[in-house]
């Protein structure tokens, strides 16, 4: 890092603004901030004065660990200078490292990691962030004398207080990339080293696999295994990606749920290869609807692993477009090529038209499976308000389904300080099945929306409500043939009024809500290990309360409690979550969810837990230990995860994952010891990677 008698020769900005809680007003600390660079990288140091230093907050150590617990610093850097896209890097008063890439108007990819440092010190009256961010980890336009787009945000945990350099209005905000700040001066500029490898080696002894009895079912063996991950820059603003012999054994297992619905559960992706830059391949409606989930490739329908052979990938801009394409091949029982294309061009300040293809090609003579869509998305500023208009469409081909079922949604959002207001209507039709995507019901009109409105009052220590009345949020859905206007053609109905809810000065959220719901299942469903829902027309109405402590508390709670009639009976639904962040290196926390119901068809309880331990030894080293347990499925799981960062760049990975059965019948059901002998499943993996820039 440079020195102080470099950084006394450099210019520096500190007119910081309250967004939070005095729009505009000046803020309450004094924050300084540097720029420099050299053919090598950009060098910004950013002090942040405290008149109460021993009231700054830093609980995390962990890379990418969720900041919003502490004090923290985030710089923007927009290379591309678009004002459509940006890479985010952030640190705490203990230098744990967190980034993100932007773009589009609220995709936010907090799994993206770049290459790049910080050094965090403290003095008496102040605690600086020096960063240094290698010109590697950008994409710009190579050339003399680029722009790059910038802002800088300062969040004071204890005074719950955002402040920004610029965009500091409330329906602006960090994000707001049209009113960012800009780095200039930056003369001559090039991506060094085009090319970066990560060879890995993998070896794993996995456990003799048993069933709820303690019988064995696949036997245990000791393997290894080697593969590279490539990035190449084949130009400045584009980037390609090839992986050979992937794996993931590093990646923490996906949180167990309990579905007390008719429908699937949507979980979200966690593999490192198909995070990065994932808000380029996005087309359709997270959870709903989209045209692309990557958890289709490399997974099959339990969740368990299918071998990639091999995959690439190349994503970046080429003048006003926006490109991202992936293919992979996998193999093991189902071999499969899978590729999606997806291009947008801009238009106007934020807006864009695009469009995506995906495709699935099967072996054993399935066919091909294709789907194909496109989207047109309009962010606006009207008198200082946000509009945002968006439109999509979509259509799939599925050997062995006639014609090519279309699905489709219209929005408009506008989402603003005092009010936040948003529709949507949706057509989705039978056998509309994109390969590689999710669709969580098929043969539907569907309508969503709400209007809130949020003062604030200024008293009671009250920052700003939210209510929902006397119009309530909603979620429809009507058959296929029918209509949205007549309530005996709904399938399902969801109304909240949130009659009192808020935000407090510290941080604290509360709310008060109560909903009127509707399910008409048209066939028996097993909500409940035992317990069958008939077919009918049910109507019900629920209470809900909700107080959730802020995290930057050392010790935090949080309650939801939720009770009323149900499916022609009665259930409360209540769930409890707790954390304890000592400010050092150790971080607690456990949730717990429970469900008990009385039908007429029978009464059940279901029981949902999971509690995790952090140990962070360093910024760069870290242990979590991570165990849930439900009844409906009646299992325990442990994952235990030791990640070592020599260098950044560089990775060591050990792992264990191990279930076990809490059959009340069997005879090897945990805790009881002999139960560690005939786990349902288990591994122990220990993965190296590292960097090459040849």
């Amino acid at each position: 890092m440079r020195g102080e008698r470099f950084w006394a020769t450099v210019d520096s900005i500190d007119d910081f603004r309250q967004r939070e809680p005095r729009e505009g007003s000046p803020a309450t600390e004094r924050t300084v901030v540097q720029v420099a660079h050299d053919a090598e990288a950009i060098y910004i140091v950013v002090r942040c004065y405290d008149s109460d230093m021993h009231g700054v907050r830093a609980s995390q150590l962990r890379r990418d660990a969720d900041l919003s617990s502490d004090d923290n610093v985030q710089l923007l850097i927009d290379s591309y200078d678009d004002r459509r896209s940006a890479f985010v890097f952030a640190t705490n008063p203990a230098g744990a490292l967190w980034d993100a890439q932007f773009s589009g108007v609220d995709d936010l990819n907090e799994n993206w990691n770049g290459i790049w440092e910080v050094a965090v010190s403290r003095d008496s009256s102040a605690w600086t962030a020096e960063f240094r961010i290698p010109l590697l980890a950008l994409r710009f336009h190579a050339g003399t004398n680029p722009e790059f787009g910038f802002n800088v945000r300062r969040f004071i945990r204890r005074k719950n207080e955002e402040d920004l350099w610029r965009s500091y209005g409330r329906a602006q905000g960090f994000y707001r990339l049209n009113n960012e700040g800009t780095i200039t001066d930056l003369g001559d500029l090039h991506r060094p080293h085009d090319l970066e490898l990560y060879p890995y080696a993998l070896g794993r002894a996995v456990d003799a696999e048993h069933d709820s009895v303690g019988g064995e079912t696949t036997g245990g063996y000791l393997g290894g295994k080697g593969g590279v991950d490539a990035k190449l820059g084949l130009t400045p603003t584009l980037t390609a990606d090839v992986t050979v012999s992937t794996d993931f054994a590093q990646v923490e297992a996906d949180q167990q749920v309990i579905n007390l619905t008719r429908f699937p559960f949507f979980f979200p992706e966690k593999r490192q290869f198909f995070l990065e830059s994932s808000g380029q391949l996005d087309l359709g409606t997270p959870g709903r609807v989209q045209m692309f989930y990557s958890r289709r490739i490399g997974l099959d329908t339990s969740g368990a692993p299918v071998p990639i052979l091999a995959g690439g990938r190349l994503y970046g801009r080429l003048g006003p477009w926006r490109i991202g394409v992936l293919d992979a091949q996998t193999g093991g029982a189902a071999k499969a090529n899978d590729a999606v294309v997806r291009v947008q061009h801009d238009l106007f300040d934020r807006s864009y038209i695009g469009a995506i293809g995906t495709l699935h090609a099967g072996s054993g003579g399935q066919g091909v499976q294709r789907a194909g869509g496109l989207d047109v998305d309009l962010p606006l500023v009207v008198h200082g308000a946000n509009l945002e208009p968006k439109v999509w469409i979509a259509g799939s081909q599925t050997p062995g389904v006639p014609g090519t079922p279309h699905a489709w949604r219209l929005s408009t959002d506008n989402p603003n300080d005092l009010f936040d207001n948003f529709v949507s209507l949706y057509r989705i039709d039978s056998g509309f099945a994109p390969p590689l995507g999710f669709v969580r019901r098929t043969g539907i009109w569907e309508t969503t929306g709400h209007v809130d409105f949020m003062p604030r009052p200024g008293v009671l220590g009250i920052r700003q409500l939210d209510f929902t009345f006397p119009i309530p949020s909603w979620d429809v859905i009507a058959n296929e043939t029918g209509s949205l206007l007549r309530s005996a053609d709904w399938q399902t109905a969801w109304f909240e009024w949130r009659v009192f809810g808020g935000d407090r000065q510290n941080g604290d959220h509360f709310e008060i809500n109560f909903q009127r719901l509707m399910d008409a299942p048209s066939a028996t469903f097993e909500i409940f290990r035992g317990v069958v829902i008939e077919p009918g027309r049910y109507w019900w109405s629920r209470y809900e309360l909700q107080y959730f402590m802020n995290t930057g508390r050392p010790l935090s709670f949080g309650a939801f409690v939720n009770w009323g009639a149900f499916y022609g009976g009665h259930s409360t639904d209540l769930e409890l979550t707790a954390a304890w962040r000592g400010g050092g290196h150790l971080i607690l926390s456990t949730d717990l969810t429970r469900t008990k119901a009385e039908l007429p068809v029978g009464a059940f309880t279901a029981v949902l837990s999971a509690s995790r331990l952090e140990y962070d030894f360093n910024t760069r080293t870290s242990l979590l230990a991570f165990v849930q347990y439900d009844n409906e499925s009646r299992r325990v799981d442990f994952n235990l995860r030791f990640h070592w960062i020599p260098v950044i760049g560089d990775d060591v990975f050990l792992v264990w994952n191990s279930g076990y059965t809490t059959e009340p019948l069997a005879r090897f059901r945990f805790p009881d010891t002999r139960a560690l002998a005939r786990p349902l499943n288990g591994a122990f993996v220990v993965k190296i990677v590292h960097r090459l820039t040849p």
